[in-house]
């Protein structure tokens, strides 16, 4: 950009590339934002790095803050994309339509953003999930036949249990344990713990408890080799991720069935166990979302 000769011979240069794309490079910007949180910037990294693989510019919006912030940031126009949980997202906007069906919350989630506008359309969703997950060691399950909820009953007095202090009043907690599951309130070995957080991970790794609760991709459950038991009464809402994108930028898209596609291709490759993994990968190991994105992109085919 020094002279103007230089300046000239950009112009033409521009010309000629734009020539050669296809859509004559017209593909618009696209705002994507996330929560604060590693796990729902790393999936906002996931989707920046596949839209940019193919032509779309980006511009991150990372860790905004809780839904409370995200979730009007997207309805005002401030971003135009952002990951979900379709359970919690459900939520935010009416909890007694929350469900263990994650296409019914998808669906319902749909007819409230409908609702306000329409302005909103939720894609396609993740078969993985990061939901309420209640776990043991490895020992333990080996020792009682413990593969999911409904096991607990009959060996509930001799497990210690690690849960959180409001899973008194929680429907999700002390609700779906009673009324599903047949577990007496209180448990007869209680230690109150916070969920989905590091000490009460400790303390069940450490023998302290014998079953917790966690988040399902909580980094401990594969740093420590924790067994998830299945929620066979559905008592956990389905928290499934899926992209949140504006309607007035789909709009824009000369071709938004590519687009789309790109998106849903994604999110078909994203189990809990992957989210699990990552999540190690972020969390214990210190990677970068960036780094960790493009790694699992490159190595599932998704980077051009």
């Amino acid at each position: 950009m020094r002279t103007s000769r230089t300046l000239a011979l950009g112009a033409a240069l521009l010309v000629v590339i734009a020539a050669c794309t296809p859509g004559g490079g017209s593909k618009p910007t696209i705002r994507i934002g996330s929560d604060g949180f590693y796990e729902s910037a790393l999936m906002a990294e996931i989707y920046a790095q596949v839209l940019e693989a193919n032509g779309y510019p980006v511009e991150r919006k990372l860790k905004l803050g809780s839904r409370k912030v995200r979730q009007p940031a997207l309805e005002a126009g401030e971003i135009d994309l952002a990951p979900e949980y379709l359970g919690s997202g459900l939520g935010f906007y009416d909890a007694s339509k929350i469900s263990g069906d994650p296409a019914a919350n998808k669906q319902a989630l749909q007819e409230i953003l409908n609702g306000k506008g329409g302005g909103i359309t939720v894609l396609g969703f993740t078969p993985g999930e990061d939901t309420n997950a209640f776990v043991v060691r490895s020992d333990t399950a080996a020792k009682y036949g413990l593969a999911k909820m409904s096991d607990l009953a009959a060996v509930q007095d001799e497990l210690r249990w690690g849960l959180p202090p409001e899973c008194e009043t929680n429907p999700l907690c002390r609700g779906a344990l009673e009324t599903a599951y047949g577990i007496r309130w209180p448990p007869k070995q209680l230690e109150l713990l916070a969920a989905c957080d590091a000490p009460i991970a400790e303390a069940l790794n450490n023998g302290a408890v014998d079953v917790a609760e966690l988040c399902s991709t909580q980094p401990a459950i594969a740093q420590f080799g924790f067994v998830v038991l299945d929620d066979d009464k559905q008592t956990q809402p389905a928290e499934n991720i899926a992209p949140l994108v504006r309607n007035d930028y789909l709009s824009k898209l000369s071709d938004r069935a590519a687009f789309e596609k790109l998106l849903d291709d994604v999110s078909a490759k994203i189990t809990t166990e992957v989210l699990t993994e990552l999540g190690v990968k972020v969390a214990v190991e210190q990677q970068s979302e960036a780094a960790v994105a493009k790694e699992w992109l490159t190595a599932n085919g998704l980077l051009k």
